[in-house]
Parts: C-alpha cells; sequence; structure tokens
C-alpha cells in the first residue's frame, strides 16, 4: 500500500511516518545523521528483536544485585519476588506510552522531548538521562570488571588477586576494569548496529552464569526446602510494609531510565504491535525470572556461607569449583557487556550528540559516557544496599519520574500523538517556543521533581541525606518518589497546556492548518 502525503510527510497505512525529503534538514544545526528520522524501510526490528533486548538488558549482575539485596535488607524470597514483579509492571505503562513515538516518527528520545521542552529545552530532559546512565553504565562496568577479577584470579592463583593495593583497590582489578571499560568501548565505537548483533547472539546465552550459580547453590544446600523456609527479618507487619514502598519505587527506578529513552530503541521498530509485543514479552518475564534466580541463589547463600551476599561476583568466589566460578562469571561478563551497552551507552550517546549535534556523534557520546562513568566513581555507589536502593535508585528515579511525566501526558493528551516532524529539527518549526524552550514543561518539571525527591532522608548513617528530609514536610513523599514525581508534573503541564481540540486535528489532517503548540500551551 502506497504511503499518502500530508505536506511535507509520507503517512504509511500503519501510522508510521517518514519525512519526504531528510536531505533538506542537513543545515540545520539541531540535526545529524544518528538523531535524523528512520526511514520506514530501515524499521525493521521484529518481536525477537525486543524480547532480546531485553533478555540482554534484565539478565546481567547489577539487576541480580537489585533482587538479591532485598534478601539483605531483611525480606523473605515471596516478599522481594513480589516486589518486583509489581514494579516491573508498574513501570512498563510509562515505557509503553513513550515508546509509541519512536516507532510512529522514527525519532531517538533526545528528538521526541523537543516536542515539549523546545528544541533547546529538551537538553535538559536529554542530559538529565544522559548523566544518570553514565552512572549507571560505570557500576556496570565496576561488577564486570569485578567478574573478571574473579576469574582470572581462580585461574592465575593468589599472586593476582594478593596484588598491591592502589587508592583502596588491588591493582588488578583496576585493570579488570580497565579491560572491561575498553571492550565495551570498542563495540559501541561500530555504531547502532553492531550492539543489535551483540544483543541477539548474546541473548540465549547470558541465563547460563545465573543458573549455574543457582544450580551449585541448590545442591550444595540441600535443595529448595532450606531456602523457602526462611522467614526473613521483616515478617509482615510494620516492618515489611517501611521497607516495601522505598523498595517498589527502586525497582521502578530501576527502568525508569529506559521509560524515557526507549524511543531509541522502538525508532527502528517494524511496526508498533512488534515493539509492543516484543517488550511485554521481554521486561516482565526477564526481569521476574533473573528475580527469582537472585532470590534463591542469594538465600541459598545465606544458608551455605551464613551472610547475604547480594554481590553474585562475591558469591561466586566463595564456590569450590574453579570450573563453575570461571563458567559462571564468564557468562555473567557477557550478560553484563550486553545490558551496559544497550542500557547505558546507546541514550548517552544520543543525548550528548543532541547537545551539539554537528560535533557530537553516536561513537564520541558513547565514549564520553564511558569518561563520565569512571569520574562517577561506580564502587562507592555499589558498595552498601541502603546506598544502591535508597540514595541512588530512590532520588535519580524520582527526578525521572517527573520528565516521563511530562512526556506522556504531552504526547497522548495535549497532542494526541500528532507531531510535526520536521519542525523537531529546526528553529523556525512551532517547538521552538520561546527561544527554544517551553516554559511550562519546565515548571511542571520541576514541580514534579521537588515533589519527588524534595523529601529525601536517610537513616541514620546510613546515606548522603538527612534524617529528617532535605525539605522535612515532604519526607513522606520520598518513599513514593517515581509516582509523586509523575503524577505531580502530570498535572501540572496539564494545567498549564490545553489539548489539541478536534477542529484543530481535523484541520491539520486535511492539510487546511497546522497545530502550533506555542498557541496550545497558551
Amino acid at each position: 500500500m502506497e504511503p499518502t502525503r500530508r505536506q511535507d510527510e509520507l503517512v504509511h497505512g500503519d501510522g508510521r511516518v517518514e519525512l519526504g525529503d531528510v536531505r533538506s534538514l542537513e543545515n540545520s544545526r539541531f540535526f545529524n545523521e544518528e538523531l535524523a528520522p528512520v526511514p520506514v524501510g530501515k524499521r525493521t526490528w521484529t518481536t525477537y528483536n525486543y524480547f532480546a533486548l531485553w533478555m540482554g538488558m534484565a539478565h546481567n549482575i547489577p539487576s541480580y544485585a537489585l533482587a538479591a539485596s532485598l534478601i539483605a535488607l531483611g525480606m523473605n524470597w515471596l516478599q522481594a519476588l513480589i516486589t518486583i514483579t509489581l514494579g516491573n509492571l508498574i513501570v512498563l505503562a510509562p515505557m509503553l506510552l513513550n515508546s509509541h513515538a519512536g516507532t510512529k516518527y522514527g525519532i531517538p528520545f533526545p528528538v521526541f522531548a523537543r516536542a515539549f521542552y523546545g528544541l533547546r529545552g529538551a537538553n535538559l530532559a536529554a542530559l538529565l538521562r544522559a548523566f544518570i546512565a553514565c552512572g549507571w553504565f560505570g557500576i556496570q562496568t565496576w561488577v564486570g570488571g569485578e567478574a573478571i577479577y574473579v576469574i582470572v584470579g581462580r585461574l592465575a592463583g593468589s599472586g593476582w588477586r594478593d596484588s598491591a593495593i592502589v587508592a583502596g583497590q588491588h591493582w588488578t582489578l583496576w585493570l579488570s576494569f580497565a579491560v572491561f571499560w575498553v571492550i565495551q568501548m570498542l563495540i559501541i565505537w561500530r555504531g547502532m548496529e553492531a550492539v543489535r548483533r551483540f544483543e541477539n547472539w548474546t541473548a540465549p546465552l547470558v541465563s547460563v552464569g545465573f543458573l549455574v550459580m543457582l544450580g551449585y547453590v541448590l545442591i550444595n544446600a540441600g535443595g529448595f526446602g532450606p531456602i523457602l523456609a526462611d522467614p526473613g527479618k521483616l515478617g509482615w507487619g510494620t516492618g515489611f510494609w517501611k521497607v516495601f514502598a522505598p523498595s517498589l519505587m527502586a525497582m521502578i527506578a530501576f527502568w525508569s531510565t529506559l521509560s524515557l529513552n526507549m524511543p531509541d530503541f522502538t525508532r527502528f521498530g517494524g511496526s508498533q504491535r512488534k515493539q509492543v509485543r516484543g517488550q511485554i514479552l521481554g521486561l516482565p518475564t526477564t526481569m521476574t525470572f533473573i528475580a527469582v534466580v537472585a532470590i534463591l541463589t542469594t538465600s541459598g547463600g545465606k544458608v551455605l556461607y551464613g551472610a547475604e551476599l547480594w554481590d553474585p561476583a562475591k558469591l561466586a568466589d566463595k564456590f569450590s569449583s574453579p570450573v563453575v566460578v570461571v563458567v559462571a562469571l564468564v557468562a555473567l561478563v557477557l550478560a553484563t557487556i550486553s545490558a551496559n551497552l544497550a542500557a547505558n551507552v546507546v541514550s548517552p550517546s544520543y543525548d550528548f550528540s543532541n547537545a551539539f549535534p554537528k560535533r557530537i556523534t553516536f561513537a564520541v557520546g558513547g565514549l564520553i559516557t564511558g569518561i563520565v562513568g569512571i569520574l562517577i566513581q561506580p564502587w562507592r555507589l555499589y558498595s552498601d544496599p541502603s546506598i544502591y536502593i535508597f540514595a541512588w535508585l530512590g532520588f535519580y528515579g524520582g527526578l525521572l519520574g517527573a520528565v516521563a511525566g511530562v512526556l506522556a501526558a504531552g504526547y497522548w493528551i495535549v497532542y494526541r500523538t500528532r507531531l510535526k516532524l520536521r519542525d523537531l529539527y529546526t528553529p523556525d518549526g512551532v517547538y521552538w517556543f520561546t527561544g527554544g524552550w517551553n516554559w511550562r514543561a519546565l515548571v511542571a518539571t520541576l514541580v514534579g521533581a521537588v515533589l519527588a525527591v524534595g523529601g529525601a532522608y536517610s537513616a541514620e548513617g546510613s546515606g548522603p541525606f538527612p534524617a529528617d528530609g532535605l525539605i522535612p514536610f515532604l519526607k513522606p513523599l520520598y518513599d513514593y518518589n517515581w509516582v509523586a514525581g509523575l503524577v505531580g508534573a502530570s498535572v501540572v503541564y496539564l494545567a498549564l497546556a490545553r489539548p489539541v481540540t478536534k477542529k484543530e486535528e481535523i484541520s491539520e489532517r486535511s492539510g487546511q492548518g497546522r497545530v502550533d503548540p506555542a498557541a496550545v500551551d497558551g
């Protein structure tokens, strides 16, 4: 079926849109090849590609550690599983809402954000997402380096493991960290297609390491009985519910980054059905699988060694069989590279490129991500489960919830999924707003962020925030930070904007006029 022309756009029968002439945008300072809308002919990702993407992103050491840390915080296996499964189902909703625009228009997240924040203002949302991804890249690289350190230590002997201490760590651990970093940079330098190929062939293999670890623990712990019999420390009373709310927000925050930037991947989607089906099959199933494995393995480790070892590399290091350790951790290294490339390098590469389209390519953006990921000192963030969940995950999850609220409300309610594709790349278009900034989106994001993290607090001595909260009267909201940010920003943005009317929508479709977001937001 031939596409229909609507002004300068080609609209295909399945609803996907592309520009008739992309070359006319080449002189715009807001355009480069990486940010350009993907032609429909190149939107070829299938349901399996998205399922494989999620398997690659979910099956990694920090995903395991996230589930395992709930056991370390005192939950039993059932409480931890309920918390993780519920969090993944909740975050899937805004993820699918924001994914739609990527498939329909072939645009990445920072270009999508231009429709609401303005061509310049989108950098605020994009760079906020980018710097958080840099932190995640650093964490993933650190734990991947730890795995390499343990593997080589088992093969090379005590000389490797007992090397000299430099800056608080063995120099061989720093070397392992550096090797892991370089491997990832080499892959990302080859571009997005190299990432897709890597995801496809590693996806079926990444579960092997976790299953090997689980099998070893089950055999030595005497089966499931001793593991499932552990009641946990919290019970089902107030102790559990105090931990449950912030832990649920942390589970949501774990993928809240992807709830923003999934258009970076869905822009390659063969259809809306393929990307939706691939994500529904991918995220809940893969995260539930890794959660079950992590919970059972960590609980089994507690039975065997008397401690909740939530870092799988450190748990595997206690195994007596060198073969089991090597096989398990080699698979975990592959899993972590796969996850890091997809979840934490692709997005900031686009985001940094969006800030300086004519100077920063996708590959250079990936290099910047790698450098910032080192400077953020990930070994500190990952050192304690309380800091990992309540400080790091909780705080940034609230911030990203506010951005997600603006995007979802703006795209689905204000604009009713209708964007002017060309105008996303030129200051002569309707998304220029005022000097390239839309103050309404900025105000909504600020209000949502304050509601979400203004009350950030830490238990005495366990984190960077005051015990009474940064803003004491907002402290109760911090336990629900992501929801507070999402709802608060959505409500404020909708109050400042107004939806496109039916008359305006009909006028736009007939080509007799154009919907002006400056007027819509007025």
